[in-house]
């Protein structure tokens, strides 16, 4: 996952979806930084990588903290 502090950030969102996925857990940084992706574009790979995430996380399997 590649963070920078400059305006154009590049967020890996497979990178972010794994990670969560991995620790069965979604952060306020993962939101953040998913967010960010969102509002720089997504292709069909990130969809469905946020999708995989949406789902585990309505059926309980990643759990929401703060």
């Amino acid at each position: 996952m590649t963070v920078s502090s400059t305006s154009t950030t590049k967020i890996s969102v497979e990178a972010v979806a794994e990670r969560v996925l991995a620790f069965r857990q979604i952060t306020a940084l993962d939101r953040r930084l998913l967010k960010s992706a969102v509002m720089n574009g997504l292709d069909q790979k990130d969809h469905t990588h946020i999708n995989r995430l949406c789902q585990a996380i309505q059926s309980g399997l990643v759990l929401v903290v703060e």
